[in-house]
């Protein structure tokens, strides 16, 4: 679980540095959007490893 506590962390780190330069520069200012990718690159690792984490508990059964 330390890889899912790590990533959830960095998701948040960025969530909040995102809104803080969107804030401050704007939503479609180029680091905005560059923190937004890198965002969004680490939800989807994130559901993935849900969904991993879900077949694997159904199989078990």
């Amino acid at each position: 679980m330390y890889a899912t506590d790590n990533l959830l962390q960095r998701i948040e780190y960025l969530r909040n540095k995102m809104m803080v330069v969107a804030t401050n520069k704007g939503f479609t200012s180029d680091e905005a959007i560059l923190l937004s990718q890198e965002l969004d690159k680490l939800l989807n690792i994130y559901t993935s490893m849900k969904e991993q984490n879900t077949v694997e508990q159904i199989d078990q059964y």
